[in-house]
């Protein structure tokens, strides 16, 4: 299968091309030429298989001219070794725990198998390939945990200063190794416009090999396709017709692969789009206008993002039609407020203990959950990543795991820059 330029559909790459490149020219994003069709039997046998077995049927359309079946088999092994739990919070409401990995993010599940797709096809590419991220928060240390000491490749994460949590902070710029972190004076999309910048520069490509490890990586976009696949697998039988999933977003690639996995044939009823004050999408499904704007930092902060790069997929999978888009995808937003009553409510009336993206998501699944209608949400990082905002809410201390223990003792490391780009392109090119 080849993947095209969503600004420039004559622009056709392999799926080993477009995980190399990153970003297709002209500041685009690569897209499945065509979407593969899970079949009604293979649905049926999910709820018998290992989640890396689900992940090997669903990705393996995708890579088949790059992997063999057994090739994706090592990596999806490799890639998909935690557990990701459907919890039950309340009757027919359900938390998918996607923060079970190394970063304690969901970000662990494509950067795990981004990362073992690069491993490989490093094996046979010269010099060493260096992995470009912006990041809002989780995704910068999903990405170096994914990646530290991974031979032929070097990462360098992009973060705005004072807009993440010090915990996160430390996740990102405390990692060492292979890994390094630039704290840019900024916001996230300036971030985000700095990588995409480095990608369209045709001198700075032909001198180095970037990729990028965002969710504008087709290799991290694609996997994440797999859990909505495997919380349906996990559903009791009876539930599995009538199902309503809200996605905490931001950048939009994780609702953009849910859909795509409901293009594949998994059968959603519905979808959320639910959203802290960063509304832009929201707006979009309401107007049919889509105008970014600055991001206005929140509690939820992975999810402060101004102009989503992934909106294009989810647009482009709908062919550009709002009103197909809107029969498909509701929205909520939340503000901090409502947030943090969330997270105390919940942990009160049920005993469960949210983050605040996950008490979004949650509130989605609130506003648009119908009667004798499953209901899941995302729960896409531990709470404990955001123990202070936590703490405040459910009135109790939490204790840190040993992987954020562990990071908070060890020194902060990393760079200054304002959001000049030839400062960044030329320390780039001044790295060995």
């Amino acid at each position: 299968m080849n993947f095209y330029n969503i600004n420039k559909p004559s622009e056709k790459v392999s799926f080993r091309r477009s995980v190399l490149q990153g970003a297709a020219s002209g500041k685009g994003l690569y897209y499945p030429e065509r979407i593969p069709q899970i079949s009604v039997p293979v649905l049926k046998r999910m709820g018998e298989m290992e989640l890396w077995q689900i992940a090997r049927e669903v990705l393996h359309p995708f890579v088949e001219d790059d992997f063999s079946k057994d090739d994706l088999a090592d990596i999806c092994q490799h890639a998909f070794s935690f557990p990701i739990p459907l919890v039950p919070v309340a009757d027919r409401l359900y938390s998918l725990e996607l923060y079970h990995g190394p970063s304690l993010a969901f970000k662990d599940v494509g950067a795990r198998f981004l990362s073992q797709v690069l491993r490989k096809f490093s094996m046979d590419t010269k010099g060493e390939i260096t992995v470009l991220v912006a990041t809002s928060g989780d995704t910068g240390s999903a990405v170096a945990q994914s990646f530290l000491h991974v031979d032929g490749i070097r990462v360098v994460l992009l973060y705005p200063s004072g807009k993440v949590s010090k915990l996160q902070e430390q996740t990102l710029t405390a990692v060492g190794g292979n890994v390094q972190a630039l704290e840019i004076d900024g916001t996230f999309d300036d971030c985000q416009r700095l990588v995409k910048q480095a990608f369209a520069d045709e001198e700075l490509t032909s001198r180095m090999t970037l990729t990028s490890a965002n969710s504008i990586n087709v290799g991290r976009f694609l996997p994440q396709s797999v859990y909505y696949f495997w919380a349906w697998a996990q559903l009791p039988e009876e539930q599995r017709d009538n199902l309503l999933i809200s996605v905490p977003s931001g950048n939009y690639g994780n609702l953009s692969a849910g859909l795509l996995a409901w293009k594949m044939g998994l059968p959603i009823r519905r979808f959320v789009a639910s959203s802290n004050i960063n509304r832009v999408v929201p707006d979009y499904l309401e107007t049919g206008k889509y105008e970014p704007r600055q991001a206005v930092r929140t509690l939820s902060n992975a999810m402060d993002v101004g102009d989503p790069s992934n909106f294009i997929r989810i647009s482009e999978l709908f062919n550009h039609d709002h009103a197909a888009v809107k029969n498909m995808l509701s929205y909520h937003v939340a503000d901090d407020s409502q947030t943090r009553q969330a997270i105390g409510r919940v942990f009160r009336e049920q005993g469960y203990m949210l983050d605040p993206h996950g008490a979004v998501g949650y509130l989605g699944c609130q506003a648009h959950q119908e009667p004798n209608q499953t209901a899941i949400f995302l729960e896409t990082a531990h709470p404990a990543k955001f123990y202070q905002t936590v703490e405040s809410c459910i009135d109790k201390p939490l204790t840190l795991p040993g992987y954020l223990k562990d990071m908070m003792s060890r020194p902060k490391n990393a760079l200054g820059f304002s959001v000049d780009y030839k400062n960044f392109k030329d320390w780039l090119l001044s790295q060995p």
